[in-house]
């Protein structure tokens, strides 16, 4: 079915507009123009009494088209005019009463439009907010001053700024929505209701001119000052949730038409702004994951995966249980003795009943997730298995060890996947001769919250395991990225100079809690140092120790690492690290570890003239993400990704990178390559070969490139070649 809008007249006087863009309803410029066009015709015309508006194909509209943020071109200005004339002028002004008939979702520019007719009548679980805030721009077809007016100003405050959708029935409860009415009898329904609203039998509602659930003027000036406060704390980097609030206190203030005026003032604004560009870029680089050439384009139909074993029941092996449990996969949990099995189940029960105590689990869906799990300290079941996780400590005899045994117990169709997060996979399958259902699953931890899931395929990897590991990975509710085999993969190999730079610092002088809170104020929620002590010592020695021998050329070693383990320090696990780390208490910079640092300083005396070095906070942020997006331009030269915004992706959703910045490689175009490229050079000349430029980023910044240019054709024939 084309895009479209189409009218219908009954003998009954109702015209019936209704909206069709397969398969979301998405409405764009030559929409607006369109609705606006048919009600003109519909309030002209004598045979017609009152007008429902609805969508096609069972939902009412999931919003404005996104691509328009991307390429705000034109004159923003007419095109927000147009939207207010559309909502204000054609509908809610409209000479005849228009009802909206919902089904499905009605979300951003779709609820705004329901919004602005008469009344509305929902089908039940039907799926209704305002989503706007997450991509940097705020509500811009009068959802800011009609959606206070119709739940009240603490409920939109809620929706709006945590783009938190309710469902019909609430919407009920709230007044938002007039009546529930079942998918079969939804426009008849309506349609009597927009009749009885013209016979007078009906109240016929203004949203903008309704003030009784808006409350007294102080209390509501309190409401939004509490969201102000809570939004600068929350989210100091994000200008929309302030300029929303403005936009909803402007019209509380002077009336409905001057909050219109202020939120197409603001909207225009931020359509423009960096924020805005980096979430919309962000948001259809996330939905680009899941292409994979030579995988999801060649019409391979994936396996339905419905029992999965995992070999290790601790933190990652039982948050992947959860994950898997709570999508109706049947998980077989091995651990090595009763004890470990005990306690390993304990903890996926504990994950389970967190996310219940968070609201985010139903207790229906927590007891029959807890059915779906199985305990077992051998192998006898892993026959039936449709997929086997390895979730061990990061050895490799013993990871070789399980793969081996693997593939004499599990079926020759039973995917053999691993949660290593930077051993080669071909050293881990080299034992085998299964090496064509040998696939990398790195989980992020915790496993059942982190929403990343890198897929690791090798030369040898087959495309119907690759698609199958995908698959289960949408079911999971993850975003997958499929990458190329290497020491640490995409995510971990690009960051470990994040992880490392910050010690070389260290050793030049800088004070380790100053560089943790640089990185934080540019917008992580924790610095290196912090993040390291939440890892644990063991795992940064052994991970350490892969890129050592791997890119020993640019790996700084560290004696620090092991001058704490020595002094029984293991991070977050046992409560000492860099950090003092106390039960229900945010971690606390602990000072008796400065002179475990003056020791491992002494010992790698590389101060120039024994001195510290001067620098300052931004250049310490600068000396920590250049040297990361270096070697992520390694990553992409080698082929690693299919594409530059696939590390955009997975530096949010793995590292935390904030997402206002749209993720590391883009980001970097920001910054610009000329100026990473000129500063990596000084540093290295300075400190060494650690900061030294890659080709890739020296050939663009010669060039004048974006790093993120071209890449997606080279990658693309280069992934392709490894199948």
């Amino acid at each position: 079915m084309a895009m479209a809008v189409t009218m219908e007249v009954g003998n009954d006087g109702v015209a019936v507009i209704s909206i069709s863009n397969p398969p979301l309803n998405i409405i764009n410029a030559a929409m607006l123009a369109a609705l606006k066009e048919k009600f003109g015709e519909a309030t002209r015309r004598r045979d017609v009494k009152a007008i429902v508006l609805t969508g096609k194909g069972g939902r009412f509209s999931g919003g404005f088209d996104i691509n328009a943020f991307q390429n705000p071109s034109g004159d923003t200005s007419d095109r927000t005019i147009e939207s207010i004339d559309l909502v204000l002028n054609t509908i809610e002004d409209c000479k005849k009463p228009v009802v909206a008939a919902i089904e499905g979702l009605a979300l951003g520019g779709g609820l705004e439009l329901a919004m602005g007719c008469h009344a509305r009548i929902a089908a039940p679980k039907t799926q209704l907010g305002l989503p706007e805030l997450t991509l940097g721009v705020i509500p811009g077809l009068g959802g800011t001053q009609s959606l206070p007016r119709l739940v009240g100003v603490s409920k939109a405050i809620e929706m709006m700024l945590f783009s938190k959708p309710i469902m019909s029935e609430e919407g009920k409860l709230l007044g938002l929505i007039d009546e529930i009415a079942t998918s079969e009898e939804l426009v008849r329904v309506s349609r009597l209701h927009a009749l009885e609203i013209s016979d007078g039998r009906k109240p016929w509602v203004h949203s903008l001119h309704r003030t009784d659930k808006i409350g007294s003027l102080s209390e509501a000036q309190q409401l939004l000052r509490t969201a102000r406060e809570q939004a600068k704390r929350t989210a100091p980097n994000m200008p929309q949730h302030l300029a929303c609030l403005d936009a909803v206190e402007e019209g509380l203030l002077l009336g409905g038409y001057k909050g219109l005026l202020k939120e197409a003032a603001v909207s225009k604004e931020l359509v423009q702004s960096n924020t805005t560009k980096a979430l919309t870029h962000l948001f259809f680089a996330q939905r680009a994951t899941a292409k994979v050439p030579n995988i999801t384009d060649v019409g391979l139909k994936p396996n339905h995966v419905k029992k999965v074993g995992i070999i290790g029941g601790g933190i990652m092996g039982s948050g992947i249980a959860t994950s898997l449990m709570l999508s109706n996969i049947t998980v077989f949990l091995k651990e090595i003795n009763s004890e470990y099995l005990l306690k390993g189940m304990k903890t996926v029960e504990a994950n389970i009943q967190s996310l219940v105590a968070r609201g985010k689990v139903t207790q229906d869906k927590a007891r029959k997730a807890l059915s779906m799990l199985e305990g077992v300290s051998d192998y006898s079941d892993f026959k039936e298995m449709d997929m086997v996780i390895e979730a061990v400590i990061e050895d490799i005899p013993l990871k070789q060890e399980i793969f081996s045994e693997l593939e004499k117990v599990c079926s020759s169709c039973c995917i053999l996947a691993t949660n290593t997060s930077s051993i080669d996979l071909s050293v881990i399958g080299e034992k085998t001769k299964s090496q064509d259902r040998i696939i990398g699953a790195h989980f992020f931890s915790p496993a059942h919250i982190m929403p990343l899931l890198e897929i690791i395929r090798t030369e040898k990897t087959s495309p119907q395991v690759i698609l199958d590991l995908l698959t289960v990975g949408k079911i999971m509710k993850k975003v997958p990225i499929v990458v190329l085999n290497c020491t640490g993969f995409a995510v971990n190999r690009s960051f470990f100079p994040y992880m490392q730079i910050p010690h070389l610092l260290v050793h030049l002088g800088v004070d380790l809690f100053r560089i943790d809170r640089a990185i934080r104020n540019f917008g992580f929620p924790l610095g290196p140092f912090q993040l390291q002590d939440l890892g644990g010592f063991r795992l940064g020695k052994a991970s350490g120790k892969e890129y050592e021998n791997a890119f020993p050329d640019r790996t700084f070693r560290s004696p620090l690492t092991e001058l704490l383990l020595k002094n029984g320090r293991n991070g977050k696990s046992n409560g000492k690290g860099f950090y003092v780390h106390e039960k229900g208490s945010k971690p606390k910079p602990d000072p008796s570890v400065l002179p475990i640092v003056d020791e491992s300083r002494k010992l790698m005396n590389i101060m120039p003239g024994g001195k510290p070095i001067s620098v300052t906070d931004e250049e310490i942020t600068e000396m920590v993400l250049f040297p990361t997006i270096n070697e992520a331009c390694r990553v992409l030269d080698e082929g690693v990704v299919a594409r530059a915004s696939d590390l955009d992706v997975a530096s949010v959703l793995g590292m935390s990178f904030p997402s206002y910045c749209g993720g590391i490689m883009f980001w970097a175009d920001t910054v610009g390559s000329k100026h990473i490229y000129l500063s990596l050079k000084k540093w290295s000349e300075m400190y060494g070969s650690y900061f030294k430029p890659s080709r890739y980023l020296e050939e663009r910044a010669m060039k004048g490139m974006p790093l993120s240019v071209a890449v997606e054709a080279k990658s693309s024939l280069k992934s392709n070649s490894k199948l």
